[in-house]
């Protein structure tokens, strides 16, 4: 499907050293997903170098940092980015895939199956609701792909990270505007802006992860329900 070779030269040019069973996994993974997208709506993206930078280069960027360690949430994964991909890069992650739609969970347990990966649980939820729920503080790092604008969803996110943990958002070129605009949300949801990271996608594209500590509880009136946050994000 991609082009194992081309991915792992993409990847060393960042500074990510994938090995060739993780290159065979993202092969597959790349496989399963554009067969399964013609049944179900999962990307736009179907071609191999598309697939090889906006998804996995992506989520490797994410994948290959230092706090990506422990229990890790991926709220509102879709098709399992980033997800999928840093579990194939770091097999030890305990990882829960958070998606409320039905038909994208299928997929991922589908997808999760082909490949061989364990230790993986299926949350067919809202974040906002799932943090009403056991999943309320119980994870080391909170990721975030393409899900909403930062005040948003520090909302959805921070509120499933136990004190002491993270929230990775993984944004544009505008996560420090983004950050500039959610720091009075991160705080009431007992969080601490630590830090922003830029990078370039092998397509020229500009990427950011917007790191987020978990210094204190979130107060019990957080999350909002999904409409409140929506209309009316946390400042």
């Amino acid at each position: 499907m991609i082009d194992k070779a081309r991915l792992t030269e993409k990847c060393r040019g960042l500074g990510i050293p994938l090995t060739p069973g993780q290159a065979d996994l993202l092969d597959e993974y790349a496989r399963i997903l554009v067969e399964y997208n013609e049944k179900v709506n999962l990307t736009a993206i179907t071609d191999p170098a598309g697939i090889e930078d906006r998804h996995l280069v992506d989520s490797l960027l994410f994948a290959s940092q230092p706090e990506v360690a422990g229990s890790l949430v991926d709220v509102g994964t879709g098709a399992g980015f980033p997800g999928i991909v840093a579990k194939i890069y770091r097999p030890e992650l305990a990882l829960t895939l958070m998606e409320p739609t039905g038909k994208r969970v299928e997929f991922l347990k589908f997808a999760c199956a082909q490949l061989g990966l364990a230790g993986v649980e299926f949350a067919k939820e809202r974040a906002e609701e799932a943090a009403r729920k056991t999943w309320r503080e119980r994870y080391d790092l909170a990721s975030a792909r393409a899900v909403a604008a930062l005040p948003a969803l520090c909302e959805y996110c921070l509120p499933l990270v136990k004190v002491g943990g993270r929230m990775i958002a993984m944004k544009g070129p505008d996560g420090e505007a983004e950050l500039a605009a959610a720091k009075g949300a991160i705080a009431r949801l007992g969080g601490k802006a630590a830090e922003v990271r830029h990078f370039t996608l092998p397509d020229g594209s500009a990427r950011t992860l917007v790191i987020c500590e978990k210094i204190s509880a979130t107060p019990a009136a957080y999350p909002r329900n999904g409409g409140k946050i929506a209309k009316s994000p946390l400042k």
